[in-house]
């Protein structure tokens, strides 16, 4: 549908909780092929992403959209039922910094996730690696949270530019 502006760490909305998303009353298909168009313009312009979700275009509805490995996944409503107590390290980014910063956050290494998709159907699904993380990241903007709020250490916060010399590292454990 169209390409929108993406809010930018600071604008307030960004740290608001997001609304359930009401099959009956939302235009599911607007809000979905507005992440959509907006996560393939930023992918092609950035050259990095992998999802994108509703408070980032500064719509407070729990809506996700990703592509992964080329792959499109719809998210609706979604929420963390379970989470491993394993953890790995991620180097974090995110579109709300223009993927400008990266963090060293800590994530569960698996989590289970209910959502809905966008016919209203109601699933469950196991997600581990990099899924895992990037659904928890997505999650986490719903919430209100944006990833260096999990900062633990300063020096764990670089710069794209760093990040790429660096070989582009993004588990690190």
């Amino acid at each position: 549908m169209a390409v929108k502006k993406i809010l930018q760490v600071g604008n307030q909305t960004l740290y608001e909780k997001s609304k359930l998303v009401d099959f009956k009353k939302d235009d599911v298909k607007s809000l979905m092929d507005d992440l959509k168009d907006t996560l393939e313009d930023f992918m092609e312009r950035k050259k990095l992403g992998r999802g994108i979700s509703g408070p980032q275009i500064g719509v407070l509805k729990q809506a996700i959209y990703i592509i992964e490995d080329g792959v499109h996944l719809a998210f609706i409503n979604p929420r963390i039922v379970k989470r491993s107590k394993e953890k790995m390290m991620v180097w974090d980014s995110c579109f709300c910094y223009d993927v400008d910063i990266f963090v060293l956050i800590e994530r569960n290494r698996d989590i289970d996730v209910e959502y809905y998709t966008m016919k209203g159907e109601k699933k469950r699904e196991a997600f581990s690696g990099p899924l895992s993380e990037l659904l928890q990241h997505e999650i986490d903007h719903l919430n209100g949270i944006l990833s260096y709020q999990h900062l633990k250490k300063p020096m764990r916060i670089m710069k794209r530019s760093e990040w790429e010399k660096q070989g582009r590292p993004y588990i690190t454990q």
